[in-house]
């Protein structure tokens, strides 16, 4: 990791489910317009915010197509944080605890986010100069 600072998140909100979801991603590119290293550690619910199957879909009731409605996915969003680190030259990583993977079926994550466990989270906490736990309620 470079000389930068780096801040941990720990989050647990699955997609599509709390406004909690908007104002973390909000976070992490508040981060990274700071020039500040990120890492993530996705648990319960989180674990499905990188899953890769996410689908777009329309919006029948307002007569949209998927096109129109242009519903965001988690996925690009995260897509979005890892382009934006690495343009600066900053470190963005994703680690999903693979127990909640496992519990909910999300295995196949987009590139860059990988699997791991509570260790994941306490090496990611001992080596930043903060961490922000975002929990569900």
């Amino acid at each position: 990791m470079n000389e930068t600072r780096t801040l941990t998140f720990a989050f647990m909100d699955p997609p599509f489910e709390s406004e909690r979801t908007v104002t973390f991603f909000r976070l992490l590119d508040a981060a990274l317009a700071r020039n500040t290293n990120v890492r993530v550690f996705a648990y319960e619910g989180a674990v499905a915010q990188a899953f890769a199957l996410q689908a777009p879909h329309g919006n029948g009731v307002h007569g949209r197509d998927t096109e129109e409605e242009a519903h965001p996915l988690t996925k690009d969003w995260i897509a979005a944080l890892q382009r934006t680190a690495a343009s600066k030259g900053l470190n963005f990583e994703w680690i999903n605890c693979g127990l909640c993977v496992d519990e909910r079926g999300v295995n196949e994550v987009i590139p860059g986010c990988g699997r791991g466990g509570p260790a994941d989270l306490w090496r990611f906490a001992s080596e930043a100069f903060n961490t922000l736990t975002i929990g569900t309620r």
